[in-house]
């Protein structure tokens, strides 16, 4: 009983936002890597998919190919992982890039590593292997991190629903701006829309703020304010 729980403890670890990501050296299609090391100084996107050649699979892969550009433009590169072989992933990465059409999007060459994880390694790090769903496959996580290995974001979805790759992005990019500015964004932010600076420290100051609105800065109570982006 003592030796299930310890493997199921095992099996379910995983970091947490703020953490440091665990490093890992790991084969994939694009040849060995080793994380953080290969990646200092960029945002990392890693993911993992139940399995190759399964339908929901393939329609993330095709999105994120495609939007592959997009993220690195966003200093942002992307690794794939599922509990298969070399030997599958090249054989389904192939067959996307030879037969398959999807939402007008075709001939679409995968161009990111994609993990070969068999002895569930790094899955295990990252708490990607859920018991209750599956022991053989792993769920669609998705862990964000920053330049310094740190995890800043951390997103599950269930075997049956695909992810959504804009927000994915537009994550980062509010995670970014964050950064540079000491901003935070509100519900349903989009690029453009406007910031919230953070709330005031003392109630001097929280009334000094609401009294001294600006044409780039306005306030709806004292402890709720905005900075008017630049359209």
């Amino acid at each position: 009983m003592e030796e299930n729980k310890v493997k199921q403890e095992e099996v379910l670890r995983m970091p947490l936002i703020g953490d440091t990501a665990p490093s890992f050296k790991a084969k994939t299609t694009m040849g060995e890597i080793n994380f953080p090391e290969d990646y200092k100084g960029k945002w990392v996107i890693l993911f993992s998919h139940p399995a190759d050649f399964t339908p929901v699979c393939t329609t993330e892969f095709m999105t994120f190919a495609h939007m592959q550009e997009d993220f690195r433009k966003l200093n942002t590169e992307l690794i794939g992982l599922s509990i298969d072989s070399i030997y599958a992933h090249i054989a389904w990465l192939r067959t996307i890039k030879e037969k398959i059409e999807f939402n007008g999007m075709k001939n679409i060459e995968v161009m990111f590593p994609v993990i070969e994880d068999l002895k569930m390694d790094v899955s295990k790090m990252f708490g990607m292997v859920q018991p209750n769903v599956s022991t053989t496959q792993a769920v669609r996580a998705v862990f964000i991190m920053d330049p310094e290995a740190k995890v800043r974001a951390i997103l599950y979805y269930p075997l049956t629903t695909g992810r959504n790759m804009d927000e994915i992005k537009r994550m980062i990019i509010a995670m970014q701006k964050a950064d540079k500015e000491q901003i935070a964004t509100p519900a349903n932010w989009q690029p453009g829309d406007d910031v919230i600076v953070p709330p005031p420290g003392s109630c001097g100051s929280a009334k000094d703020r609401v009294e001294s609105q600006s044409d780039d800065q306005y306030c709806l109570d004292w402890f709720m304010c905005f900075k008017k982006e630049k359209k």
